[in-house]
């Protein structure tokens, strides 16, 4: 048998309903569906959805994970039946934070729907942030200052594209770019313009279906100091005046 079979069974069974019951509710026969349980028929696309609506459970869950190993319960439930994470909270009632390492980052496209993958994730609590779904992602790269690499961005997930405000930074999450961390715009209709704070860098767009997840940016968790040196006309200029200042003060000692 499958893991989607195994799934839709133990869905079944933990309801305490007849196969004839869930058949009728997906609007095709009591056999067809026996199929689908015992493994020797796969579900088209379309009873994958009924299926995944009736359990209230996504396509990706019944498919990848093993829901007798998640507590169903205790997972994110997001509009169109998206499942996105479970959440874990201290024994305060407190949400922890997961922090996506440099090492994790590669694993994260594939396991962020994987609570298992996501458990496994070190963890913090931020109680000062609110309410909502946060998650830390670490930096890499030097597109957007004053990040550093390995700081540390936490962020807030956004559940609607109408909840994105033009000219705030985000982690965006797309199946062609990974994570980027970008300011967005929604200059056109379904299409987001990320930019970076650098000029050297170059806008482009990104399509809606095209993104996986979008997270707010809250705070940083910086490792070091991150105070710099902005040099600008005025202060070249500045700093010549106190050197020539200097050798006047030398001169007048003399």
């Amino acid at each position: 048998m499958s893991l989607f079979s195994d799934n839709i069974r133990s869905l079944r069974l933990k309801k305490k309903i007849s196969q004839e019951k869930v058949a009728t509710s997906l609007l095709i026969t009591r056999g067809r569906y026996a199929k689908y349980e015992d493994g020797t028929s796969e579900a088209p696309y379309e009873i994958l959805k009924r299926i995944s609506k009736y359990y209230h459970v996504s396509i990706d869950i019944l498919l990848c994970i093993d829901v007798r190993k998640v507590k169903i319960d205790d997972l994110v439930k997001l509009e169109d039946n998206r499942v996105l994470l479970p959440v874990i909270v201290n024994n305060e009632g407190e949400s922890f934070i997961e922090i996506v390492t440099q090492k994790a980052k590669a694993g994260y496209m594939n396991g962020y729907s994987d609570p298992e993958y996501i458990e496994n994730l070190p963890r913090i609590s931020l109680p000062f942030l609110g309410p909502g779904l946060h998650r830390g992602f670490t930096v890499d790269g030097d597109s957007m200052p004053p990040h550093d690499d390995d700081d540390v961005i936490v962020a807030k997930y956004i559940e609607k594209l109408s909840e994105v405000v033009d000219g705030r930074t985000y982690i965006i999450i797309t199946k062609n770019d990974g994570i980027v961390y970008k300011r967005l715009n929604k200059n056109k209709k379904n299409v987001l313009v990320l930019e970076s704070d650098e000029s050297f860098y170059n806008p482009y767009e990104v399509r809606a279906s095209e993104i996986e997840q979008i997270w707010e940016f809250k705070c940083n968790l910086g490792k070091k100091d991150k105070k710099k040196i902005t040099i600008t006309p005025s202060s070249i200029e500045e700093m010549f005046m106190e050197l020539k200042n200097d050798i006047r003060r030398l001169e007048r000692k003399r």
